[in-house]
Parts: C-alpha cells; sequence; structure tokens
C-alpha cells in the first residue's frame, strides 16, 4: 500500500446552500460583517458570493427548501475565528439585537478550563454557526464538561 500524504486545510470559501438568498445575504451582511462580492438574483440561479475586504470566504447559492438538518450527514457547524474575545462579545451583542437562537447563553468555553471559547447560534436556514477567539474564555462555563462544546450544540 502507497502512504499518501494528508493535504493542508487551507479554506478557499465555504458554500452554503440556502433558502431565502436575500435574507441569508442581509443576515450574514448585517450580522457578521461580510460584505457583497458578487451576486445573480435573475433567474432560477441565484447566488451571492460575501467576503471580508475583497477575500472571497461564503459563498449562497439559493436552492434549498426547509431548514438544515441535524440528523443527515454533512456539515455540522461552521466556524469563524476573531482575534479577541471581546470581538466575539460584539458579534453576540449584535447578533442579540437580531433575536437570532443561541445554542447557549452567552460567551462559552469550548472544554473544561479551556481558554477558547465563544458563541454558538444558528442563522435562519438553521444552519448551526459559532464565533470564537482563541484565548480570553477562561472561566466561562464549558456545557459539555470535558468534551468538546462546539461538538454537541
Amino acid at each position: 500500500m502507497t502512504a499518501v500524504a494528508a493535504p493542508q486545510l487551507v479554506t478557499g470559501h465555504i458554500g452554503l446552500n440556502v433558502a431565502d438568498l436575500n435574507r441569508s445575504v442581509e443576515f450574514y451582511r448585517s450580522a457578521l460583517g461580510f460584505e457583497p462580492l458578487g451576486a445573480s438574483t435573475d433567474g432560477d440561479k441565484k447566488w451571492a458570493f460575501l467576503g471580508v475586504d475583497g477575500k472571497l470566504l461564503v459563498t449562497l447559492w439559493e436552492q434549498s427548501a426547509g431548514t438544515f438538518s441535524t440528523e443527515t450527514p454533512g456539515l455540522h457547524h461552521l466556524s469563524f475565528q476573531v482575534d479577541t474575545i471581546e470581538q466575539v462579545r460584539a458579534i453576540e451583542a449584535v447578533l442579540r439585537a437580531q433575536s437570532v437562537p443561541f445554542a447557549y447563553d452567552g460567551v462559552v468555553a469550548h472544554g473544561e478550563g479551556a481558554a477558547s471559547g465563544g458563541i454558538f447560534f444558528t442563522d435562519p436556514d438553521g444552519i448551526r454557526l459559532e464565533i470564537y477567539a482563541p484565548t480570553g474564555a477562561e472561566g466561562a462555563s464549558a456545557p459539555s464538561g470535558g468534551a468538546p462544546t462546539c461538538g454537541f450544540f
């Protein structure tokens, strides 16, 4: 058997199926600060490219109905890293003002005693999202104890 070198993970962008493109673009723009980089809303092939500082990060494709299912194999959650826990809290305040549903109340640690932590919530299609910082969550609760918080919400 020939050994294969594992590829390094370099995320170019994430593509998400959404039920209502306009609603999703508005959510990712207003709640998370993504800027529109391109879109097509004509005809039956609707899509939008979103990013930061001109760099493509998220593509949205209006080709789904219903809401995200946690009952089938596939995407578990999508996570975005910021530099500081203060940035996490600033995003949390924006999301709360928009009545976005949260999995936990406020910033939580990734595990018991972990320095990293963040917030866990869903987008308008029920896609599970996380915003976290690598440090600053020391002393925050860890809802799943020793298990990864991001794994069981």
